[in-house]
């Protein structure tokens, strides 16, 4: 039916916005798409045959929007250019602090001046955030709850963080907020020779909780016992390129690119994931 409602709408002409349209317009419209196709929350499938959960971090446990741009920005004035607004540094999240600097300064590319430019510019970038990365970053709202309920209903049930921020402030993090009591590992974008949306990943979280979940589970775990929820694009990808679940954050900080890469469900809170799960 919604389907047909759209369809209707454009053929009339009624519905559908110009494709020149700016960054709120945009904005706008995806959380349209999503109110039309996503307002209801289904069970993914009954957690008995679940074996593994793996977090994303930003956007997804935790809102670090504001100290990342402030970082970004900081590093954009340091280096003489015009800072850019928080929602249009949100928008650069979630391949990693390497790609956060370099689509900031507007994707430079060439020779190796260029390079080592970035690569300065990161340096300033992470120098920074390390010191400033908890001034205004939060947990979501609902996610101690969630977690303290999966850990409830599965106490051996192994859960970790696979991100693409440096592994250092992605514990320190963790670390601060007693998020890390509940995971068995915490990977950074820098744990491996590759970044999500390579599965290495989450197939090294795969095998390692397979030797860790011994109370759990007897037999190795399986991709198809696996589910990854993130906010992005990225974290879907990567959960498909291993085999495993998907479950897309649309209150984090990159839900606008869930279109691109629709996850196996939704949630649009955190306890929202205990739905998902088949907990609630």
């Amino acid at each position: 039916m919604q389907h047909q409602i759209l369809a209707t709408a454009h053929k009339q002409g009624a519905g559908f916005p110009s494709f020149h349209f700016s960054l709120f317009s945009r904005l706008l419209w995806h959380n349209v798409v999503r109110f039309l196709f996503y307002t209801e929350v289904m069970p993914l499938f009954d957690a008995s045959p679940l074996s593994l959960i793996v977090f994303d971090l930003d956007g997804t446990l935790i809102d670090s929007r504001r100290d990342l741009a402030q970082s970004v920005n900081a590093m954009l004035k340091q280096y003489g250019r015009h800072e850019l607004p928080e929602p249009v540094i949100a928008t650069y999240i979630g391949d990693g602090a390497g790609m956060l600097v370099r689509r900031a300064l507007g994707d430079p590319s060439g020779d190796a001046t260029d390079e080592a430019f970035v690569e300065e510019a990161l340096n300033y970038f992470l120098d920074y955030y390390r010191i400033h990365k908890l001034d205004y970053t939060t947990v979501y709202d609902g996610v101690f709850p969630a977690l303290e309920t999966i850990r409830t209903a599965y106490p051996a049930l192994p859960m970790a963080v696979l991100t693409n921020k440096p592994v250092k402030p992605s514990r320190d993090i963790c670390a601060h907020f007693g998020l890390d009591r509940f995971f068995f590992q915490n990977y950074g974008g820098n744990s491996f020779h590759t970044k999500k949306p390579d599965p290495h990943g989450l197939e090294t979280l795969i095998r390692e909780a397979s030797q860790a979940s011994s109370g759990f589970t007897t037999e190795p775990i399986t991709p198809q016992q696996t589910v990854m929820v993130g906010d992005s694009e990225v974290d879907i990808l990567t959960a498909r390129n291993t085999g495993a679940w998907s479950i897309g954050c649309t209150f984090g900080l990159s839900p606008h690119t869930l279109e691109a890469a629709p996850p196996d469900a939704l949630a649009h809170t955190p306890l929202e994931w205990l739905t998902v799960l088949g907990l609630s």
